[in-house]
């Protein structure tokens, strides 16, 4: 064997184990996104169970609000949709709503203090909050994910990996102007 043989098969070799690096790389990165997301949806199917429980409970209260259960109620049919549809834009829009939905049963809250006496409630109240706080770090992994996995989709030498295999970007999860505002407390509770 020619020295010009093995030095080609010594450059063929290190481009293969190359190749075979980049692509286990990206596969686990595409993994670690779908692993994220699956942490997000497990999260809003808690949730989605949770909140019918909390509705009812307020309803029991004859002069609760009714928008604001409507409001939740609807908000929580979106985001089941979009969750089970996996449309990263939809549910961000939907967890939104969801969202201000929530806060206005918590700010009524106050004007009921009967309500808040109600173990189930507190208890209710308490998971939910839970979930709300478990949904953000979440949502805050998934978006890392995302962000690592576009990246090196998108990145020299990773890019022809990328293309040749089908590599795709993921979509970010982003929230909608209105969650990213100031909170006016004196609206809540006026």
């Amino acid at each position: 064997m020619s020295v010009f043989s093995m030095v080609l098969l010594a450059i063929v070799v290190v481009a293969v184990v190359w190749t075979v690096m980049i692509y286990n790389s990206l596969v686990n990165l595409k993994h670690a996104v779908s692993k994220a997301w699956s942490n997000i949806d497990v999260l809003l199917k808690q949730r989605h169970d949770e909140l019918p429980k909390l509705v009812e409970t307020c309803k029991q209260y004859r002069q609760f609000e009714q928008a604001t259960l409507q409001q939740v109620t609807e908000a929580r049919a979106r985001v089941h949709e979009a969750r089970i549809k996996q449309d990263i834009p939809a549910l961000g829009q939907a967890e939104s709503a969801l969202r201000a939905g929530l806060g206005g049963i918590f700010a009524t809250v106050e004007a009921y203090p009967e309500l808040k006496t109600v173990e189930t409630f507190q208890h209710l109240l308490a998971r939910i909050t839970g979930l709300e706080n478990a949904i953000a770090d979440r949502r805050e992994f998934y978006n890392e994910s995302v962000n690592v996995n576009n990246v090196r989709v998108e990145q020299f030498p990773d890019v022809v990996i990328a293309s040749f295999f089908r590599f795709k970007t993921f979509d970010l999860l982003r929230f909608s102007d209105a969650e990213k505002k100031d909170v006016d407390v004196k609206k809540l509770f006026a």
